[in-house]
């Protein structure tokens, strides 16, 4: 296992800065996912470690090992760094077989007998041990993904680097990689840093996250629970899931929402960190359910079946918001219909200062 280390990391390109004065620790043993919006920085992060580029200020460790040091002049190159990488296109040789495939990162390191037995290990490990003599063009899209991450074993036990490893593949075996990845790695003990923009898939695998934003700074380091249920700020609750914004009104007896039945009085003042700045209420689709003693009504504009939830849009005020159901909450309390006037109870709500247009 590795720890990796970053302190105080600089780059930019040309005069875009893309990642200033950046620190992260991952620990040994653990899956970090790395996620943000496209242009982030997240994938030049890895680069950096990778030793693909260069930085310009700061540090990079491996376990005890500097690979990079700004002022001490450290820069160990990509292929004595000893990190397996797996990229989104897989970047499987199509002229190799499988095991040749996974060979390949060992052939200047060992002699061809040691070379064939850790390759086989790493394909049983993945469950491609039967495919060794398949060329990529026979597999599907998972099997050759399985492939690369055998290749990144083989490159490193210590350090994997996934560089969105599922964004090509189809729902179910989407499902099943995270799944192998995860016991792939409790297995190995790996430590992976997995890069992506997707979500659902960051919070099922990952350990901890660190979520990034548009000017490459990170701006909450946590478990998952921690990101959804504890988001440092408007940015977090608005980048992790769906999210739903309705303006409130401030009066000296507390705080009021625009409803279809007027205005209603929602929480105490006491409840917003500065009562004189404009504010919005924040909650997510699931945060919110249909509650026939509540004072705070609205109207259902569409409601959509989607298997595992029930979708509504729900007109409150001048605002439509999103609501959803589980399947278990309809056989308990039924749906409700479009056109329906309907309670709303919020379950789980946050306050934030409302941005200018």
């Amino acid at each position: 296992m590795a720890k990796v280390q970053f302190y105080n990391v600089s780059f930019s390109y040309g005069d875009k800065k893309i990642i200033q004065n950046l620190s992260l620790e991952v620990n040994d043993g653990e899956i970090m996912g790395v996620i943000g919006p496209s242009g982030c920085g997240k994938t030049t992060l890895i680069r950096l470690l990778c030793g693909f580029i260069k930085p310009e200020t700061g540090s990079i460790f491996i376990g005890e090992t500097c690979v990079f040091d700004a002022k001490k002049r450290i820069n160990i190159p990509p292929e004595r760094r000893n990190i397996g990488v797996v990229f989104q296109d897989y970047a499987v040789w199509p002229h190799l077989t499988v095991l040749e495939n996974v060979k390949y990162p060992l052939k200047k390191r060992m002699d061809k007998k040691h070379m064939q037995e850790i390759a086989m290990i790493a394909l049983k490990q993945v469950q491609m041990e039967g495919y060794a003599n398949h060329l990529p063009s026979q597999l599907s899209g998972g099997q050759q993904q399985r492939v690369a991450i055998a290749r990144a074993l083989v490159s490193s036990k210590e350090l994997i680097v996934l560089d969105e490893p599922i964004t090509n593949l189809d729902l179910k075996l989407r499902q099943e990689m995270l799944k192998e990845i995860r016991e792939i790695q409790k297995t190995i003990g790996t430590t992976i840093v997995y890069i992506s923009h997707d979500q659902e898939a960051s919070l099922e695998l990952c350990d901890r996250l660190a979520i990034m934003d548009q000017q490459g700074n990170i701006r909450q380091l946590g478990n998952d629970y921690d990101i959804v249920m504890k988001p440092k700020d408007r940015y977090i609750f608005e980048f992790v899931g769906i999210s739903n914004f309705v303006d409130v009104v401030t009066k000296e007896d507390g705080i009021y929402i625009n409803a279809e039945n007027g205005l209603v009085k929602l929480d105490e003042k006491s409840a917003l960190e500065n009562p004189t700045k404009a504010y919005q209420l924040a909650f997510r689709p699931m945060d919110a359910v249909f509650d026939k003693e509540s004072p705070i009504k609205g109207k259902v504009v569409t409601e959509t079946f989607l298997g595992n939830i029930t979708n509504y849009f729900i007109q409150l005020g001048d605002k439509q918001i999103r609501l959803q159901q589980s399947a278990l909450d309809v056989m308990k309390y039924g749906k409700a219909k479009e056109g329906q006037e309907v309670g709303l109870k919020f379950v789980r709500k946050f306050y934030y200062e409302k941005e200018e247009a």
